[in-house]
């Protein structure tokens, strides 16, 4: 038996479907109440069989952050091993699994301005099966010649952002708040609880998101509807679905809108003009 949330990144909900349909094994979906995930939750989903749970820190379409602490306390009692997906924290926010009570987390380079096509696999001493077989590499865990190149990029990335995170993250705090300051048009922020400043999920009533993103991207502006794995779909998102139902107009009118510290003010002040221009006609 496994545990996830249904807010999931594909990267992890494809994983564990593929689990179900290929291994029989049985997989808990936690949905959100009231736009959130509790630890709650996860406790009440909780079995004698279960040998994992898979939570992500804070979600990459809305930022929400999950109650990741209180979820490896639960759990620091039970045989589920407890993975974490860190991808959208890291360079953010410090991240320390033996006081989150992770056994696995997971990070990847591009998130905090590293090289595409490498990450990070932390592990405690828990036993865990080969990933790739073929080699002696990563103490037999996964054969392949390491990318050095790209590992040491990673680590000079992850340790500037490391370094800068508490200015960073209050630049990113200042410019999201330019943004919001500089709308002259009804809004609605999507997703519930505390969240990552760096990602605005935001509706505007009654414009479908479709339009707007041609007409921004033809302004010179990338949003985007949902993850950028998901880029060229047309399905809605899951987790804007899973929010707030199958039904919801959210679905057809939310955009995310993704910050970094490496944009600036006047940026997100431009993009709030042309979205004042573009809805406010």
């Amino acid at each position: 038996h496994l545990i996830t949330t249904a807010i999931e990144h594909h990267s992890v909900l494809h994983t564990m479907a593929y689990l179900e349909e290929r291994f029989g094994f049985e997989v808990t979906y936690i949905q959100p109440e009231n736009q959130v995930i509790t630890a709650q939750q996860i406790t009440d989903a909780l079995r004698d069989d279960t040998i994992l749970v898979s939570v992500m820190y804070a979600n990459n379409e809305t930022g929400q952050l999950l109650p990741i602490k209180e979820i490896g306390d639960l759990l620091a009692n039970h045989q589920a091993a407890f993975h974490v997906d860190a991808v959208q924290v890291a360079g953010k926010l410090p991240i320390h699994p033996e006081e989150l009570g992770a056994d696995f987390l997971s990070i990847s380079a591009h998130k905090f301005h590293g090289p595409k096509g490498v990450g990070l696999l932390y592990h405690n001493d828990l036993h865990f099966d080969n990933l790739l077989h073929g080699g002696e590499q990563e103490e037999k865990r996964r054969a392949s010649t390491e990318n050095l190149v790209g590992i040491a990029g990673m680590t000079a990335a992850y340790k500037h952002a490391s370094d800068n995170y508490q200015a960073n993250y209050q630049h990113v705090e200042k410019i999201r708040q330019v943004f919001l300051d500089t709308l002259t048009i009804p809004y609605e922020i999507n997703g519930g609880g505390p969240s990552l400043p760096h990602v605005i999920n935001i509706s505007f009533p009654g414009k479908e998101n479709g339009p707007l993103l041609t007409l921004l991207d033809l302004a010179g502006f990338a949003i985007s509807t949902g993850s950028a794995c998901t880029a060229g779909t047309v399905d809605p998102s899951h987790v804007i679905q899973a929010l707030y139902g199958k039904d919801s107009d959210k679905l057809k009118t939310a955009i995310r809108i993704s910050l970094s510290e490496e944009n600036t003010a006047e940026e997100l002040q431009a993009l709030a003009e042309k979205l004042n221009q573009i809805i406010g006609d």
